[in-house]
Parts: structure tokens; C-alpha cells; sequence
């Protein structure tokens, strides 16, 4: 059944609680037309966010719960998930405070799987100081990747621009080398399932970029390009995917030829994020395609140099709550439409 939307639960775990998690979260909501959009919870403690609300200027009213059966509709919920205080300094890097960040990650996480959130906003973490005998993940989306079913896949989102990554947080030196054919046809197919399901796509076009300067120039400057990318991507056309490339990745963006196509798959992080980042606004959304459940996030990361001083842009976590909004919408009708039988009419004689 598809939901309404103000029945629609929005999990939020916290991030770094020194960092501009709390304001932009708070910020998000200080609009009371967002209440009619979804039903906000947030894992944290009451307490703590209304101490940190006191360092930047909010109104908002925020009900605190200790059960999650006590969620309130057209309410700012905040599941006290722990009772405890802590040593909160905002703008400092702190690994007890890494410690909650992962407590709130997990426990909203459980919370999306066992369906008592509908999708999961994260709020930013620092990756160094969440890593513990317990939690060895490089961020959020490895950990997703584990926890729910599906493969994994980050798509940064802004309106129509899509960038869909083949390789995320690994280094430089190793792209090439994890840059196989099962992986490809994995993600691209996880793109394309993802354009149809998430975005109401019937026939998404996917460009891929290349991964040397003008796709290796025959082979001059690399051999990836003619000897993975171009016969891979041929394979996967030839069976009905409409993918193209590889492109030279230094003058796609800069010539407008992204705007012909869905979704752009750049071949490792930064090829990708750079020009993302650039379009998108302040605006842009890192969204989790490939997955069972929705999450998403802003595309910006703790910011400690201007915690609690009142100026974080609070955009790209409101766009993260709308895109999660909007995708659970369009996976429920998806999900509709696949369950109703095709009815054709009999040709009358």
C-alpha cells in the first residue's frame, strides 16, 4: 500500500555531533511545511540537541521518545537512544563522539530493516574516528552494503544530473585494477535497475566516461579504455542497455554533453565528484542506489570549521530528505505497477 506522505518515517542518525550535523538536521525542519512532507526521527538524545540548538538560531520544538513505538506524526522525534552525557566541543575532532555518530548510524540502520523507518537520512561523519574493533568500514555505504540486501552503488543526485561511481573510496594507484568486467556489468546494470525503479525511467541512457585523458588515445596514454572499457560496455548495449562510451571525462561536463543522458558513470571518485560538486549548487545528494532500502545523504562532509557558528547551508540535507522522499514513492509505484497483470484487449472480429 502506498503510504501518505505525512506517514511517510524519515530515520535520521546524527553524524558527528561536533560537527554541522545537529544544525543542518534542525535547520531542515525549522520550515513546518517539511511535517507535512514526512515524519522526522531522528537517533540521538533530546538533551543533547537542544544544547547544540542554543549554538545557532532555531525554533524548533523537538518531542523526545524512548520507545520507537512512540513516534508522533506532524512531531520533530528524537529517539533517546542513550541517556548519558557527553563532552560535546564543537568543531573538534573526537573519537568518543565517533563512537555515538556509529551508535546512531547502527541503530537507525536496524530501524530502516525491521521497517519501522520507511528511508534513512545520514548526516555527515568523520571517518576517522568511527573506526573501532566493531565498526572497520570506510563509511556509511560499506556498512549499508553489508546490513541490506542488494549491491551497493553511490549515485550523487541533483534534479536531472545523476553521477553514478564504478569505483568509490579506494586509491588512485588501484582503480585500474578493480576495474574488471563483472564489476562493470554490476554497476551498470544496478544504475539502469535504479533509473527505472527510482527516478521513473522506462529507457534510461547511461554515458560512461574513460578512465585515462582522451580515453588512453589508442593506447598511447593506457590501454584500460580499449582493452575493458570499450568491449564491455559493447557486450552490454548489445543485450539492450542504451550505454555509451567511454567519453573523453576532460570536456564532457564543461560542453554540456552530460545533459543528454540520465545518468553518467565516471570511472573513480573524484572524476566523478568534481564536476558534481561544481553543477550541483550546494544542492547535490549522495544517494545509495542498489539497495532493498532508501538512504541518502548531504554531499558535504562534518565542516568543523564553521560548527556552531551559525552559517552551515542546511540545502543539500533538505534535498536529501526530499530525494528520499521522492524515490520510496516512486519504488511503491514501481512496485504496484510490476504486481498488476498486463490486460490486452482482444481484438473484436
Amino acid at each position: 500500500m502506498i503510504k501518505n506522505a505525512e506517514n511517510i518515517i524519515v530515520g535520521i542518525s546524527i553524524g558527528d555531533l561536533n560537527g554541522i550535523g545537529s544544525e543542518v538536521v534542525l535547520k531542515t525542519f525549522e520550515d513546518s511545511r517539511m511535517l507535512e512532507l514526512c515524519t522526522p526521527v531522528i537517533f540521538a538524545n533530546v538533551k543533547i540537541l537542544s544544547f547544540i540548538k542554543k549554538n545557532f538560531t532555531s525554533s524548533v520544538m523537538l518531542h523526545g521518545i524512548d520507545k520507537l513505538d512512540q513516534i508522533v506524526p506532524g512531531k520533530i522525534n528524537v529517539y533517546n537512544l542513550w541517556r548519558e552525557g557527553i563532552d560535546i566541543n564543537l568543531g573538534t575532532n573526537n573519537d568518543k563522539v565517533g563512537e555515538y555518530a556509529i551508535k546512531s548510524f547502527v541503530a537507525a540502520t536496524k530501524a530502516l530493516k525491521e521497517g519501522i523507518v520507511d528511508v534513512l537520512v545520514t548526516a555527515p561523519i568523520n571517518k576517522y574516528n568511527i573506526q573501532s574493533e566493531t565498526f572497520k568500514f570506510p563509511g556509511h555505504t560499506d556498512y549499508l552494503d553489508q546490513e541490506l540486501e542488494g549491491n551497493a552503488l553511490m549515485m550523487m543526485v541533483q534534479d536531472n544530473l545523476r553521477v553514478g561511481l564504478l569505483t568509490d573510496h579506494i586509491p588512485l594507484s588501484e582503480v585500474a585494477s578493480h576495474l574488471t568486467e563483472e564489476l562493470i556489468e554490476r554497476k551498470i546494470q544496478t544504475i539502469k535497475q535504479s533509473l527505472i525503479q527510482d527516478f521513473s525511467i522506462n529507457k534510461p541512457k547511461i554515458a560512461v566516461l574513460g578512465l585515462n585523458p582522451h580515453c588512453g588515445d589508442g593506447g598511447v596514454i593506457g590501454k584500460e579504455d580499449d582493452a575493458i572499457l570499450k568491449p564491455v560496455l559493447k557486450k552490454i548495449f548489445d543485450k539492450g542497455t542504451l550505454v555509451f562510451g567511454p567519453f573523453p571525462a576532460d570536456g564532457f561536463f564543461g560542453s554540456g554533453q552530460y545533459e543528454k543522458y540520465d545518468a553518467i558513470v565516471a570511472t573513480y571518485h573524484d572524476q566523478g565528484l568534481i564536476p558534481f560538486k561544481t553543477l550541483s549548487f550546494g544542492k547535490g545528494v549522495n544517494y545509495t542506489a542498489g539497495l532493498n532500502k532508501v538512504r541518502t545523504s548531504p554531499d558535504h562532509g562534518t565542516a568543523y570549521d564553521i560548527a556552531g557558528k551559525d552559517i552551515a547551508d542546511y540545502n543539500s540535507f533538505k534535498e536529501a530528505v526530499y530525494l528520499a522522499i521522492d524515490i520510496f514513492r516512486s519504488r511503491n509505484q514501481y512496485e504496484e505497477i510490476s504486481k498488476k497483470p498486463l490486460k490486452i484487449k482482444e481484438k473484436q472480429l
